[in-house]
């Protein structure tokens, strides 16, 4: 792992639980594969069920089994989901999602930006289960009718999580009228704005429906130069195919300078099987420097992976 920076937020007195929860967060990489369970909230059941989602995906547990075989992966997810199914997955790391929003009605007219639990209330949580509760998530809607509210709570929460040795992630998506939200400058400012708020980690849209993937890649270094020591990570977007996925990864992290990925849609829709193959290849790249063709074997090596998960108690 590269030298971990400590923010000055961190007291003396926390740096130790920092360093171990940033380990944890990182897969002691310095690099983050989030599996991000908040989609239970902001798509509902869209993302869930239906048309070429496979039918284990309906059940919450889907993501938990999934997180425990991926090596790696930290699960985002809101503390109730976890207070019910953390009990069997005390291996996972977890980061509670502290805001959200459905997607029904007019999501302009909607203010999500209070917590719906406090960093005391996390803290109390993470003693009483014994979980290992690495950190906060949060998202931001920059540009969007409530911004003034969000970025208060989150620098408050920030500061927050950091006295208590908790890391933190933002979701920062540029929303609003005439805001092009792939736009590369756009979402350059969002990294940026992430670091004045203490982010560790921003998670950030990615163009890729340009063309050309180099020159988008080293296009997109402009985002992790402007987060400056908040490391960028990009979301998976929308179902794509194995090969694609991994080649976009490799090129947003040799080629951009990003520091890892956030999967849901494109990890959970699957069955489990196929998912536990998908992390592994995911976690190659982003923990191994490996390259894409070589993380394309690994999602093939199905019966190397079949033991793994037999070890694990997951099949």
């Amino acid at each position: 792992m590269t030298t971990l920076k400590i923010p000055l937020s961190v007291p003396g007195s926390q740096v130790n639980e920092y360093k171990k929860n940033y380990r944890l967060l990182t897969h002691n990489h310095g690099r983050l594969l989030l599996l991000a369970d908040d989609q239970k909230v902001e798509h509902l059941n869209d993302d869930f069920f239906g048309k070429n989602i496979s039918p284990e995906d309906n059940n919450p547990e889907h993501l938990f089994k999934i997180a425990a075989a991926s090596g790696g992966g930290v699960l985002a997810a809101h503390l109730g989901l976890i207070a019910r199914y953390g009990r069997n997955y005390r291996q996972v790391p977890y980061l509670i999602k502290l805001n959200g929003r459905t997607n029904l009605g007019d999501n302009e007219t909607k203010d999500s930006s209070e917590l719906w639990w406090s960093i005391s209330d996390i803290i109390k949580f993470k003693k009483q289960t014994g979980l290992k509760i690495v950190g906060i998530g949060y998202t931001v809607y920059l540009g969007g009718r409530y911004e003034a509210r969000m970025l208060a709570a989150v620098a408050k929460a920030i500061y927050e999580a950091h006295q208590a040795g908790l890391t933190a992630v933002i979701w920062m998506y540029p929303r609003g009228k005439n805001v092009k939200e792939e736009d590369i400058h756009t979402i350059a400012g969002g990294s940026g704005v992430a670091a004045t708020l203490d982010a560790d980690f921003v998670k950030v849209k990615y163009p890729y429906g340009l063309k050309d993937k180099n020159a988008t890649a080293k296009k997109f270094s402009e985002v992790t130069m402007a987060a400056g020591q908040t490391k960028v990570i990009c979301v998976g977007g929308e179902k794509r195919s194995i090969p694609e996925l991994l080649e976009y990864l490799e090129k947003q992290i040799k080629i951009a300078g990003t520091s890892g990925l956030a999967m849901g849609r494109n990890l959970h829709q699957r069955p489990l099987k196929e998912a536990v193959r998908l992390a592994a290849a995911l976690g190659a790249i982003i923990f191994s420097d490996t390259d894409a063709k070589k993380a394309l074997a690994i999602y093939n090596q199905e019966t190397k992976l079949k033991k793994t998960s037999r070890f694990l108690g997951i099949f």
